[in-house]
């Protein structure tokens, strides 16, 4: 599993990255004790599923499901029922986090779906909502069935800055998506795979709603789609 943390990522926005390193620190990072920042991290060494809000569709002739699986560091697998627009999401209760454009914010998952092309899915910080593929408000990355790429939203009250194809997933391949809110700067950031981080404008943050952490796949064909999360990681400024 990669390590988490924010010294991982190379923040050194509107600047090269050829003599930067990953062991640098991110431009705006205190320490991050829990004085200064409050958060979440799950690496799925185990699973309860009474800490998730979870919504699921079963019209094949199975069952969906998630359990912890093998891997190294820990890994949750989502398999889904096997008939088209089966589904399977998964939100932490509580809506623990609220964003702000004047507080640091970071967001890092680290995961994987079995077919890019016939899913739908979708994974960062949102409202608690039965339809997160269609969710009003949050910042999150989405990917929609035959397409694979990966479109990165900031989404408030159902209007949005949309970018789209940050990154084109490949079929059971580990990606490592990551967003940050920078309060000096006035910017939502996104970074795929630690690359260098790109602005995105902060028009449609979503500051008047609790968020939570939420992930989940849905089939696009007759087929039981996975979707392998290796971990998730929160942190936001007090």
């Amino acid at each position: 599993m990669a390590n988490p943390h924010f010294q991982n990522l190379i923040l050194w926005a509107g600047n090269t990255v050829a003599s930067k390193n990953k062991k640098n620190l991110p431009m705006f990072q205190p320490y991050p004790s829990d004085q200064t920042y409050y958060g979440y991290f799950n690496d799925f060494m185990t699973y309860n599923s009474g800490d998730w809000t979870i919504t699921t569709t079963e019209a094949g002739s199975g069952t969906a499901s998630e359990a912890v699986t093998s891997s190294a560091g820990g890994a949750l697998l989502i398999t889904n029922d096997d008939a088209d627009n089966d589904l399977d999401f998964l939100q932490l209760k509580g809506e623990p986090f609220k964003l702000s454009t004047g507080k640091n914010a970071f967001f890092s998952a680290r995961f994987k779906v079995n077919d890019v092309d016939q899913s739908d899915f979708v994974i960062g910080l949102g409202i608690t909502d039965t339809s997160p593929l269609d969710t009003t408000d949050g910042v999150f990355f989405i990917s929609a069935d035959g397409d694979a790429g990966l479109d990165f939203l900031v989404e408030k009250d159902n209007s949005n800055t949309t970018t789209e194809d940050v990154a084109t997933m490949a079929d059971d391949t580990f990606i490592t998506t990551t967003w940050f809110i920078d309060s000096t700067r006035g910017y939502v950031y996104y970074s795929i795979n630690n690359a260098e981080p790109v602005a995105v404008a902060n028009t449609y943050l979503p500051d008047d709603e609790e968020l939570t952490v939420s992930f989940g796949i849905q089939n696009g064909e007759a087929s039981a789609q996975t979707m392998t999360i290796d971990y998730v990681n929160v942190l936001i400024e007090r």
